[in-house]
């Protein structure tokens, strides 16, 4: 197969590379230039698709002996990933930006460019699992599963690529069980990168302050923090920089009158108020999603499965069904949790498994508790 191979200038972008190269595919390297700053660097772990980034994944294709590009989608990534964060802060949700440049950068422009091209896959460095399976009639499914490295698995932000975008995608890393293997491969291979850190935090925030980015672009917005009883306790200089479940950097002027810590339970842009409440008020065991993306049959009726609702979060067990959305077919969510989760945002990704296997993905639009609240809190409703 033709096979366009994702180069981002780390290890596992060019372990998998080298995995497609010894499978016998015709491979390609390419580089993806996602910063209009192009002479952005990385700070330590921080950051990503820089300068450094690019140069690194060049010396990787040569190694290998492959030909190599770099393909500026830094625009479409501005207009995609980044207003999506910046639109999804300002209605006071909270969005997941890997999930969207997977969604919008990785397995839409670059996937769709690749096959305007010719190539018939896109090989990235993430960690998960496809599973071919083939039916008494010859009809052939692919799934997604996690990973067997725990610790790395990146099942949960790739499952908004859809059934059809995933017959398309090739994970060369979906067997190796850690991180130091992968490194070993790339060390044996004499690929420069093996000892590289990992980049962490969102890519275009490279020193870490998601706040100061928000306020760079939004401007200042002073509000008022409120109670749940509506008292004032503090000031903020935009609702946008909350969200549901924050316990540091509040800023209150007064302690609770129980003494203990509170945490943001809602976010208004519309009166431009965050609200602080108790622990307890984050606690809910029923989930709303929309834009459901299904890689599995989506049940009518309650189903068994197990949800995560954070990249790196512990799976609990739920009944999920699917339901009409906003364009009447079957891109709404529904789950009952079997056990109660805190700090649940609308604007974050949930993602249904059975075992290891994907079943579908969605956007929380509203999380909330219809058991009796613990500790003395009240029940019923929680704004997400």
């Amino acid at each position: 197969m033709r096979v366009l191979a994702a180069m981002s200038g780390g290890v596992d972008s060019a372990v998998a590379a080298a995995l497609a190269v010894e499978a016998g595919h015709e491979v390609v390297g390419v580089h993806m230039a996602l910063s209009r700053n192009r002479d952005q660097f990385r700070t330590g772990s921080r950051g990503c698709c820089s300068i450094e980034d690019a140069g690194d994944a060049r010396r990787a294709a040569d190694v290998l002996g492959i030909p190599y590009y770099v393909w500026d989608l830094s625009e479409t990534f501005e207009e995609t990933v980044v207003a999506d964060f910046l639109s999804e802060y300002s209605a006071g949700r909270t969005p997941n930006p890997c999930v969207r440049c997977n969604e919008h950068i990785k397995f839409e422009a670059l996937l769709d460019k690749a096959t305007a091209l010719g190539f018939d896959a896109v090989a990235t460095g993430h960690y998960a699992r496809v599973e071919r399976h083939e039916d008494a009639d010859g009809a052939v499914t692919r799934e997604l599963h996690r990973s067997p490295n725990d610790a790395k698995d990146q099942s949960y932000v790739l499952a908004v690529m859809g059934p059809e975008r995933l017959e398309r995608a090739m994970f060369p890393l979906g067997g190796f069980a850690s991180k130091d293997e992968v490194r070993a491969e790339a060390e044996r291979r004499g690929l420069s990168v093996s000892a590289k850190p990992d980049s962490y935090d969102i890519c275009f925030v490279a020193d870490g302050d998601t706040r100061g980015f928000l306020r760079s672009r939004l401007g200042a917005q002073p509000g008022e923090v409120r109670d749940t009883e509506g008292n004032v306790v503090g000031e903020h200089q935009g609702a946008y920089a909350y969200t549901v479940g924050q316990r540091k950097g509040l800023g209150l002027g007064r302690p609770a009158a129980d003494g203990r810590a509170r945490y943001v339970v809602d976010v208004d842009t519309g009166s431009n108020t965050v609200v602080v409440g108790p622990a307890e008020l984050l606690s809910v065991d029923r989930i709303a999603g929309e834009q459901a993306v299904w890689l599995a049959p989506p049940p009518a009726d309650w189903s068994e499965c197990e949800v995560q609702v954070r990249a790196h979060g512990r799976a609990v067990p739920a009944l999920y069904r699917a339901v009409a959305g906003a364009d009447g077919g079957t891109d709404g969510l529904e789950l009952r949790l079997g056990e109660q989760l805190r700090g649940i945002a609308a604007g974050q990704s949930v993602v249904a498994y059975r075992g290891t296997r994907v079943l579908g993905q969605a956007t929380v639009s509203r999380a909330w508790r219809d058991a009796p609240a613990t500790a003395g809190a009240p029940g019923g409703a929680v704004r997400a």
